[in-house]
């Protein structure tokens, strides 16, 4: 139970006591249910803005529809939380993102009502046409199957692709396009100008609203029938939704919980394919939250009462993160070289190209969340004499697999991939960790692929990937580096495919790719007391790989030891368990990484635990291999 000041919300322990209360109750449940999301992500961060933005719609939703047998598709779901409160999460909302607590997005092994789990943008129409069409097939035609989708999330591709299959599919679904004219950062493309123009058309909104509010039953379908016309009309042009074949209504006011209820109830009853446009407000209910909505999308711990974010971080200031070392590192090199710019999906302010956007606005290109576009786009740029740092989360690149291979690698265009939120990421767990890249990205041809130890390895590498004239991948982490004098180093090349010793030792090697060596640094230099001695090489590069390096270190050690922030399977370890099979070497060799399952969420040090990446760990594996040559 919460405490006695949430007397609506300690009632609902399923979205049937949300329908035994009545509807004048809602809005007080509405506020009880935003405070309680305040509350609990102040202490415990979360994706903040977007939930506050669909407390009232997701109230209405569970009041209208019987979720239990109709279907919810949530897209995303960073907007989710109100959907976790009212669906028997309440008091488990207080673990909310932390290590063996509920997951921050929807996931179907947690709950029924978690219809399609989400964590990747624009997935959801495809999820609920699918489901949809399944019901057809089964001869189901009472089933409602409702899909929440952001204005943001419906600039990607697939989400077109799916409206254009829903509007001729035999499907009794509801797309509710929630826009706040936001997704991380400020929504951008014709599309946003679009829904921004019918949600601006006061001649529009007012003849809907009069007629709307004027006709009822009967009369009201009719009214229904006649507003493509009226749209039209008072639009001149066609209704986009409606061109594709959807049934549009709207645009409604997403924060009037009992106009919702009752528009939902009027919607459901339709048939096929509809859409229903609603307009929220990104951050509702903490001032701050709404004012600053990109900084609060995710914002961290704060005062729950002033919105104030807390600094809560005890590393010194001078320590970056890797992001920002990588945004001014290009914005420096932007300067010397006017051939560079730069691309991200949806990613401007996360990836800190926003640094570099200040400078040269011209030059800096957000492609909306567009991660297949954003790639081509980065070749066509390529292929026209320009350098394109192409600056994309690691788990959002998975989805431009194709465009990578067929559109840069095949044609070896010097796109740089600047792979942010490499390795474990954290509280965002298994949709967001950034584990595959090595391994995906290795089997390309063409590729170079590396990981920086540090921050200025990173400017090093970016200088060599302007110079390389060959698609180049560099891959960091998430969170702060480890030097505070980056700046005070000049960026120069360093030879592509070529490793380094980087602590001496004569015992065992451990082999380290990216910022995770710093770990095995730790690691031999605690061992040391303990009279085993370990030389800690850095790799730098997956591909290609250092092959004269492996070779002096298989003949020098009797035992190695690999360790990255990836997949055991087809990164570092592979290639270098394939190297020594190649070449015949017998030594034992362990790999410290990602076993073969998905990594929940909980804080980076917890889950480099668990793994074994940790340092306590990295010790335990060169002791282990000791043991085992002994």
């Amino acid at each position: 139970m919460l405490s006695d000041k949430y007397i609506l919300l300690n009632q609902i322990d399923s979205p049937d006591d949300l329908k035994r209360l009545p509807p004048e109750k809602l809005p007080e449940l509405c506020r009880e249910i935003r405070q309680y999301i305040i509350e609990v992500v102040s202490k415990h961060p979360g994706h903040l803005g977007a939930s506050l933005g669909v407390v009232e719609l997701t109230v209405a939703l569970h009041y209208v529809f019987d979720f239990k047998d109709d279907k919810l598709i949530w897209d995303v779901g960073h907007q989710a939380y109100a959907h976790k409160i009212i669906t028997g999460r309440r008091d488990a909302f207080a673990g909310n993102r932390q290590y063996h607590g509920i997951s921050g997005f929807p996931k179907m092994s947690e709950s029924r009502y978690d219809s399609f789990g989400a964590g990747h943008a624009s997935i959801s129409i495809s999820a609920a046409l699918g489901m949809a069409t399944a019901s057809y097939l089964e001869g189901n035609h009472s089933r409602q199957h409702v899909a929440v989708i952001g204005d943001g999330s419906m600039t990607g591709g697939e989400a077109f692709e799916g409206l254009n299959n829903t509007g001729i599919a035999q499907a009794n679904m509801l797309v509710i396009l929630n826009d706040n004219g936001m997704a991380i950062d400020q929504s951008v493309g014709a599309l946003s100008r679009y829904l921004l123009r019918i949600t601006t058309s006061r001649t529009y909104n007012r003849v809907k609203n009069k007629a709307w509010n004027f006709f009822t039953g009967k009369l009201r379908r009719v009214f229904q029938n006649l507003s493509g016309v009226i749209k039209s009309s008072i639009l001149k042009q066609s209704n986009l939704f409606e061109s594709l074949g959807m049934r549009y209504f709207g645009p409604v006011d997403g924060h009037d919980v009992l106009q919702l209820v009752k528009v939902l109830q009027s919607v459901r009853n339709i048939k096929g394919p509809r859409l229903l446009h609603c307009i929220t407000i990104k951050g509702k209910g903490l001032q701050m939250a709404e004012t600053h909505q990109a900084q609060y999308h995710a914002p961290g711990c704060f005062d729950p009462v002033s919105g104030e974010i807390l600094k809560l971080n005890k590393e010194p200031d001078r320590i970056e993160k890797y992001q920002v070392v990588f945004g001014k590192t290009a914005c420096e090199m932007a300067k010397e070289n006017p051939r560079i710019v730069g691309i991200t999906p949806a990613m401007l302010s996360g990836c800190s190209l926003d640094i570099m956007q200040k400078e040269f606005p011209d030059r800096v290109f957000d492609t909306g969340i567009t991660e297949q576009h954003a790639v081509t786009f980065s070749a066509g740029l390529a292929a026209s004499g320009y350098i394109p740092f192409c600056t994309i989360y690691s788990t959002f690149l998975q989805r431009a697999y194709d465009q990578i291979i067929h559109d840069v690698a095949l044609q070896r265009l010097p796109v740089i991939f600047c792979i942010d939120r490499a390795g474990l990421v954290g509280e965002d767990g298994a949709t967001h960790h950034g584990l595959f890249d090595l391994a995906y990205l290795r089997c390309i041809p063409n590729m170079v692929v590396c990981s920086p130890l540090n921050e200025t390895e990173l400017r090093n590498m970016m200088v060599t990937a302007v110079g390389s004239g060959q698609p180049f991948a560099i891959r960091y982490p998430r969170g702060k580096g480890v030097q505070s004098d980056w700046m005070h180093h000049r960026p120069e090349p360093v030879e592509i495919g070529r490793g380094r010793c980087v602590r001496e030792g004569g015992d065992v090697a451990v082999l380290s790719i990216g910022p995770i060596g710093n770990h095995a640094i730790e690691a031999a230099e605690r061992l040391a007391a303990e009279g085993i001695s370990v030389a800690v090489y850095d790799m730098r590069f997956l591909k290609p790989l250092d092959e004269e390096l492996l070779h002096t270190v298989c003949q020098k050690f009797l035992c190695l030891l690999t360790v990255e922030n990836g997949t055991r399977i087809g990164g570092l370890g592979g290639a270098v368990s394939e190297f020594m099979t190649r070449n015949r070497y017998t030594k034992p060799l362990s790999v410290v990484g990602v076993d073969d399952y998905f990594v929940e969420q909980g804080s980076v040090a917890e889950l480099e635990a668990e793994c074994g990446m940790d340092v306590a760990g990295i010790m335990a594996a060169i002791r282990s291999l000791c043991g085992t040559h002994e």
